[in-house]
């Protein structure tokens, strides 16, 4: 079979392919971190690259997405694209530096608890009236100093063989790296100064690090990337197809996933000058598919009905069976999930927000591709997993995109249409929280009605709405808010609401609406009955809740009670990381929530009709 090169811009990188492999294929094999929001399979139109040269043809489902003058500029999708000739291409890299990440924590009061213990003992040293075992000295000093009631100490055969060695140039002061009653790891002198841990996020999009100092508690520094897993597909449906294919799907996925962590980490150490190889300890939060693909598990059967997970429990794990870069003899503590679609990542949440604990009854929202929503207080905890779909981070919406240098993130209709770009440049595309500013607006104006269609020039309006009535066009025969006109934006394509992208938006709103209803059945309460709305991660913290009570996504009578968390689920595995006490209790609201399968509740498919209505 012939083979052609592929030369990827601005890199300058040249590979060679075999001919008919698609672009989508080589950009993958080169580690190229280009979007594929739907895994490749032609339905999002977002891969787009410019072929500068080469012989390609337009193929008729490329053209089904791309305007004529991009097909003129050589513009093509990735995934359509077979290669028949040496070409040049020209990829737009993500830069996770561009990109809104969440960083930010609620204040956390914690007893320091650590996993890992390090401590400095000064052994006897052997005589002819003392035979004990080098092995036997250093335990008896280790458990006459701890707290715990410890009555025997173990340590693998690595640690035996380099004993002597070690007490010996260490003139019998050293210090014992401990976790419960296995000695990892025994260091010359004393460095019980010397220890850090790591806190991870691993959310769909986006992977935060915490790089904690571990005697007190203090961030040192904190990082984040893109979940390099996006280039396979925008949410957790399309990861665990991908994972599916056999074992190079998931070995794939989890590879992805440790390097991106690892990077984290050389970033987190390089910021706050310090040793990786201080580093003990870390914790990791994620939901179950993230959870399941961090640990090298098939999420397979997440996927399909009933939804069932590998493990629930939490998982230890040494850093070498992960191959992360830390201290060798170190541990990787996995929070546990609560169900196939309600993971780590709530547990963190609840964790930090003290749900568990609280006289008054809370309502909690993660918004995503997979919404979490937790309700109750300390006498019963519900949870559920509304499928949201993508439409928030701006997946299988027209213009849709993250939220990104180039995104309008906020609308206003004031006397004349305003709204905010994510760095200030000219607009690219709208991400969740404009989209979802963008509906509410319109539906205020009385432009849509409460289905969600457009209404007919004829209908009576609101008499503010005269001034954007303008803005109505028509596109691929139906009606379509024009947003930005194509003059004013990066890429000279328009950027407009159609009436699909309200579509989705009423499908992810109406599955969030649907999730909290049923909740609030299970707890056998009103909506007058929540004291507090907890919203958590980025869209949450991002969104007007004004424009989210406008849709009917947060009930109404609740916008005056809600509050923004930031990112919870990073101060959970913080608080897990600092705390063993706090690991174990993230165990325990684990197994004591119970959790709600939406799809099997009696009526579910009414209330999800009904609750689409904005």
């Amino acid at each position: 079979m012939k083979q052609y090169r592929v030369l990827i811009q601005p890199e300058g990188r040249q590979i060679d392919v075999q001919e008919g492999s698609t672009l989508m294929k080589t950009l993958k094999e080169a580690e190229i971190d280009l979007d594929f929001p739907c895994g490749g399979g032609g339905k999002c139109g977002k891969c787009r690259v410019r072929i500068l040269e080469g012989n390609v043809e337009s193929s008729d489902m490329e053209k089904r997405f791309l305007q004529e003058k991009e097909i003129q500029e050589g513009i093509h999708l990735a995934c359509f694209t077979k290669i028949y000739s040496d070409i040049s291409v020209e990829v737009s890299k993500y830069n996770p530096s561009q990109h809104n990440i969440l960083l930010a924590n609620q204040e956390m009061q914690v007893k320091i608890e650590p996993h890992i213990c390090k401590k400095y003992v000064e052994i006897e040293k052997p005589s002819l009236g003392d035979h004990r075992s080098d092995w036997n000295r250093l335990c008896d000093k280790l458990i006459k100093q701890s707290l715990e009631d410890i009555r025997k100490l173990e340590a693998d055969i690595q640690l035996l063989r380099k004993l002597p060695e070690t007490i010996r140039e260490a003139k019998y002061n050293l210090t014992a790296v401990t976790y419960g009653c296995e000695v990892l790891e025994i260091e010359g002198s004393d460095t019980t100064q010397r220890m850090l841990g790591m806190a991870f996020d691993i959310g769909t999009t986006t992977v935060v690090g915490y790089l904690m100092e571990l005697n007190e508690g203090k961030e040192l520094s904190v990082v984040s990337t893109l979940n390099p897993q996006t280039k396979y597909g925008a949410d957790v449906i399309t990861r665990t197809n991908f994972a599916s294919r056999g074992d190079s799907g998931l070995k794939t996925l989890q590879s992805a996933m440790i390097k991106s962590i690892n990077n984290l980490i050389t970033e987190a150490v390089e910021k706050a000058g310090v040793d990786r190889g201080d580093i003990y300890a870390i914790t990791i939060a994620g939901n179950t598919c993230m959870h399941h693909l961090f640990l090298g598990l098939s999420p397979r059967y997440i996927g399909q009905s009933p939804y069932i997970p590998v493990i629930s429990e939490p998982v230890v794990l040494g850093a070498a069976d992960l191959h992360i870069d830390m201290n060798e003899v170190g541990k990787v503590l996995v929070l546990p999930n609560i169900a196939g679609f309600v993971g780590a990542d709530t547990v963190a949440v609840l964790l930090a927000t003290e749900m568990d604990a609280s006289e008054d009854i809370k309502l909690m929202i993660d918004i995503g591709t997979n919404g979490e929503i937790a309700l109750g207080g300390k006498d019963k905890l519900f949870a559920c997993s509304a499928a949201a779909g993508p439409a928030f981070e701006g997946a299988q919406i027209s213009s849709g995109m993250r939220g990104a240098v180039g995104a309008i993130d906020h609308i206003s209709f004031d006397k004349t249409l305003s709204y905010s770009v994510i760095g200030g440049v000219k607009p690219q595309g709208i991400c969740g929280s404009g989209l979802l500013d963008a509906v509410a607006g319109l539906l205020d104006l009385g432009m849509i009605d409460k289905r969600g269609n457009f209404i007919s020039q004829e209908k009576e309006k609101k008499p503010e709405a005269e001034a954007f009535i303008g803005h109505i066009v028509q596109h691929e025969g139906m009606k379509a808010f024009l947003l930005v006109d194509e003059a004013s934006t990066s890429h000279g394509r328009p950027i407009l609401i159609t009436q699909q992208d309200i579509r989705q938006l009423q499908l992810a709103k109406g599955a969030m609406a649907a999730g909290i209803k049923i909740l609030l059945e299970k707890q056998g309460i009103s909506v007058e009955d929540v004291k507090e709305v907890l919203l958590a991660g980025a869209f949450g913290n991002y969104l007007n809740p004004h424009s989210a009570c406008g849709i009917g996504l947060i009930p109404k009578e609740l916008e005056g009670k809600i509050k923004m968390i930031g990112n919870a689920a990073g101060t959970g595995a913080k608080l897990a990381l600092l705390s063993a006490n706090q690991y174990k209790r993230a165990a325990s609201i684990a197994a004591s929530v119970e959790y709600v399968e939406l799809a099997s509740y009696p009526g579910f498919t009414n209330i999800f009709a009904k609750s689409m209505y904005l």
